[in-house]
């Protein structure tokens, strides 16, 4: 998601803000059940006497007896002071008033354990200090109260005080936790259970409810577990069916102790808006659609590479499909519904070679109402006109439209999806009845998942996990600020109960759910190692390979490991995990994803004129070389983005793609193709249609502008790696020049099945994101040259097609092995000497040592992709004497593509091709 994002929309649709009420300074009054349904979801219990401390940087606990306190000199009287009601005061200058003890700390005489000095390296150096070991047996008591680190002079007066960061007191003091028994709602045929991680709480609390709107029915006291910090209830009643919340008493920094009505984090389902947790077992038959046990599963997936994937929202999919009952557009049913048009392309994809449907968030997503949301009325004006996107933006925040990167629960279903959101029950059935539709057509299920950030954190309404324990699931500055990097409120995976929910939440969905793979949202900000272990019990739990690939961008506070071994493009080679490759993308579309102004229309790419078909704001300074280099970067995705590739450069040398710069990066970074992942679009940023608008010359046909858009997929289609493509790029798809439609609304997302309209010029796209831009959009959208018809939609929807075909019919596309790649293909027309209008890949089925490629289905395969708007001829004296035919695919009589049949030719005796303009042509020796 490289997108930012405005969040706390369901929060603005129902007017709640966060309330913290004075109430009884009794820290542990007993629970009632009118703190169960009070308005206000906080209570402050005993208000903090100083919210804040005289220091610029906090310590860090390294351990359960050891702390180091950055930039402070180790010389010095040091003094950990607590109190139980949160009224301690450190000014400098004078004694600590408030506390009801301290504890003495020496200094460390012996460095950090090699774990620990791992662990916090990008920790800098300071005052290491250490408990007594008497002091030690204290520390999870003092972890439940405010604590303040003091350095002060001989007469106990204040020279420095600052908070105490605790995750790694917390990992250290109960390491026990991350192998304790399964967390959240269990029902056994005994009993039903709950179980809530909260080492920091001095209580927690059940309220039980008997629906979802009514006052809550029981309260419950709940029972800490003292090697785990679990706390447990347990009844020998059903609680299924029923809904629940926790009370969580808990000393919050800088407010207080707090009483937190809160969400259970490991909720499965929940009520309306996500107020009340729905207790269940997944594993109940009411929850099974029929026939879901024995359901017939797709097994087209043998290795990550043979993945081609259909990145698809769920609302976009129905939410316009009037051959959907209304009941349900834009909801998990559409896709019960086998005859709507929508249905109907899925299957088409299915049957020409698409393997997987990969689904943006469907998790609880924090800012869509799930009851009331708001439909805009939207004008019918000009093409270049301001006021659809007024129309749209004007209920932003009230509408039921996001795409989904705001976590809220991260195991439950999103209700907005659902037919009824306040019957927890009909999440979970109709997700499922969602995925056996789909696999019905002979499509897998993946999901996007967001664990490296939550919609709010803190004591905001959206906030779950940090009201529960306050500072531990959120990763932290130096002052104690939560990092915002992702563009919210950064989880910490590092943390071991972090990396615990998160490798949970995916077994649950691969188990519960049968989601096959997983596409994580900016995955550089997790660590390898957590990602590891997510692979390996997530394959345990199901008994098969679940696919993971995601964003490895390297950037913010984890920056090129700054805190842990990242799970980002450089450092994911060797662990079957794929990433997202920007390289090709970027030389196929021109300039970066974060283009504004002028740059938007010169910045050309090898797709769209770079050099050969300048636009009219070219960049005079471009030159043939910079086109060769660009046809080198796409040779770089058709080999996998393999690091140990060698490819003749347009420079006259041979280099590994790892020393072919790309941005001051290697080109190449994966060990195994099936670490890299291949696009040229995707949800973020513009549509290829719509980069194509802006960088394509205005003179460009509709029917050239659909044959450069298929020249885009034939890259990803032949590359080598896994095949990723947005929903929509088959049918031009258009946001209307929209740079980051998460908020935009079903106007600016929509989805045309009866392939009739793009959406290209529906008006300027919303101002938040695109106002900078206007004046370069305005033209464009007015001209009605560049807007397909349904005769270019069509053609490019069974160009798509064909091309799907062809990756399918040879696993010679799909290579999951990098020896095979260094010695099956190779780039003829490559090296110094080449034409950078064509990029050509021969790939060879032959027998090596006795063992050909099962599923190679050719002898050879040479493929030609002519970006230039005239024929090329090309002589290759490797290729001289084949006996090369035109793939099957365009032999046939249904072939989209009239062109290679009609116009390319292959002279045998000279090696000689001719490519048609903006066309891909395919031939193979049988």
């Amino acid at each position: 998601m490289e997108g930012f994002h405005r969040h706390r929309k369901r929060w603005l649709a129902m007017g709640i803000v966060s309330m913290l009420l004075p109430c009884s300074p009794l820290a542990h009054a007993k629970a009632t059940l009118a703190d169960c349904d009070a308005a206000a979801f906080a209570t402050t219990l005993q208000p903090s006497a100083s919210a804040t401390v005289d220091a610029t940087a906090q310590a860090y606990w390294l351990s359960a007896d050891r702390i180091r306190w950055p930039g402070t000199s180790p010389q010095g009287r040091y003094r950990l002071y607590h109190s139980a009601v949160a009224a301690l005061v450190a000014q400098p200058g004078r004694s600590v008033v408030g506390a009801d003890g301290h504890l003495v700390l020496e200094s460390a005489t012996t460095a950090p354990g090699d774990g620990i000095a791992q662990r916090f390296g990008f920790v800098p150096a300071g005052a290491d200090l250490r408990l007594g070991a008497q002091d030690r047996k204290r520390l999870a008591d003092l972890l439940r109260q405010q604590i303040v680190l003091v350095r002060e002079d001989a007469s106990g007066r204040v020279l420095a005080a600052t908070a105490v960061q605790h995750p790694g007191a917390l990992d250290d003091l109960y390491a026990a936790a991350v192998q304790a028994p399964s967390l959240g709602p269990l029902r056994t045929s005994e009993a039903s259970s709950l179980a809530l991680w909260a080492p920091t709480a001095r209580a927690v609390s059940l309220c039980l409810y008997s629906d979802d709107n009514g006052g809550a029915t029981e309260v419950h006291a709940l029972s800490p577990e003292a090697a785990t910090g679990i706390w447990h209830w347990r009844t020998p009643g059903d609680l299924s069916g029923r809904y629940y919340t926790y009370l969580v008493d808990v000393h919050v920094p800088g407010t207080g102790v707090v009483r937190n009505r809160v969400t259970d984090p490991y909720s499965i389902s929940l009520g309306t808006d996500s107020r009340r947790s729905y207790f269940a077992d997944p594993d109940s038959p009411a929850l099974k659609p029929a026939g879901w046990d024995d359901a017939p599963r797709p097994d087209r997936v043998k290795t990550q590479t043979d993945m081609t994937i259909y990145e698809l929202h769920v609302r976009d999919f129905s939410i316009g499909d009037a051959s959907v009952p209304a009941a349900h557009r834009g909801k998990y049913l559409a896709f019960t519904d086998t005859a709507s048009d929508g249905m109907r392309h899925l299957r088409a994809l299915s049957e020409a070679g698409m393997t997987d449907v990969h689904l943006l968030p469907v998790f609880d997503i924090a800012t869509i109402p799930e009851a009331g949301c708001l439909t805009p009325r939207v004008p019918d004006a000009a093409a270049d006109s301001e006021a659809q996107q007024a129309a749209v933006m004007a209920v932003a925040a009230r509408d039921c439209f996001n795409w989904g990167y705001d976590p809220f629960h991260f195991n439950a279903p999103e209700g907005s999806y659902a037919s009824d959101a306040s019957d927890g029950a009909r999440r979970i059935a109709e997700f499922r009845r969602m995925v056996m539709a789909l696999n019905a057509i002979g499509l897998r299920v993946g999901m996007d998942v967001v664990y490296n950030h939550t919609a709010a954190s803190g004591q905001a309404a959206g906030s779950v996990l940090d009201r529960i324990v306050p500072g531990y699931y959120q990763r932290l500055d130096g002052n104690g600020r939560v990092e915002r990097s992702t563009c919210c409120d950064n989880t910490a995976t590092e943390h071991a109960m972090m990396a615990r929910l998160m490798i949970d939440s995916a077994v649950l969905w691969a188990r519960h759910y049968r989601i096959d793979s997983f596409r994580f949202d900016l995955m550089g900000h997790q660590p390898r190692a957590a990602m590891e272990e997510l692979k390996r019990r997530v394959d345990a739990a199901t008994g098969r390979d679940v696919q993971l690939i995601g964003e490895g961008w390297n950037f913010g506070e984890v920056a090129d490991g700054a805190r842990f071994v990242q799970a980002s493009q450089l450092s994911l080679n060797g662990s079957g995990i794929g990433t997202f490759s920007d390289r090709t993308r970027d030389a196929l579309r021109g300039g970066g994803p974060a283009d504004g102004g002028d740059a938007l229309v010169k910045e050309q790419g090898w797709l769209n004129g770079l050099v050969y078909a300048p636009n009219a704001m070219a960049d005079a300074g471009r030159s043939r070389e910079d086109l060769q280099a660009a046809a080198d970067m796409v040779r770089v995705g058709l080999a996998g983005t393999l690091r140990d590739y060698r490819l003749a450069t347009s420079d006259g040398d041979e280099k590994s793609l790892w020393d072919i710069d790309y941005k001051g990066q290697p080109a190449g970074y994966a060990s195994q193709p099936g670490e890299v992942v291949n696009y040229a679009e995707n949800h973020d940023n513009q549509t290829l249609f719509d980069i194509n608008a802006f960088k394509l010359p205005r003179d460009t046909s509709a029917e050239d502008r659909a044959r450069v858009q298929m020249l885009g997929v034939a890259v990803t289609a032949f590359s080598q790696g896994v095949a990723y493509f947005h929903a929509g790029i088959d049918t031009l798809r258009s946001k209307s020049l929209d740079r980051n439609s998460f908020d935009s609304g079903d106007w600016f997302n929509r989805l045309d099945w009866t392939y009739r309209d793009n959406a290209f010029g529906t008006g300027l796209p919303p101002a938040s994101d695109n106002a900078a831009n206007w004046a370069l959009m305005k033209p464009l959208l007015a001209d009605a040259s560049i807007k397909p018809g349904p005769r270019e939609i069509a053609l490019a929807r069974d160009m798509f097609r064909d091309l799907l075909r062809i990756r399918a019919s040879s696993r010679l596309f799909r290579l999951d092995d990098a020896g095979e790649v260094k010695q099956r293909l190779r780039f003829p027309n490559s090296g110094a000497g080449q034409n950078p209008l064509v990029v050509v890949g021969q790939l060879d089925g032959q027998a090596r040592d006795g063992q050909a490629v099962e599923g190679a289905g050719f002898r050879e395969i040479l493929y030609l992709l002519n970006v230039s708007p005239q024929a090329q001829v090309l002589e290759l004296p490797s290729e001289k004497g084949k006996s090369y035919r035109l793939h099957p695919v365009h032999r046939a009589a249904g072939a989209a593509d009239p062109r290679p049949r009609r116009d390319a030719r292959f002279e045998r005796d000279l090696g000689r091709f001719t490519v048609p303009p903006r066309t891909t042509v395919v031939y193979v020796v049988e």
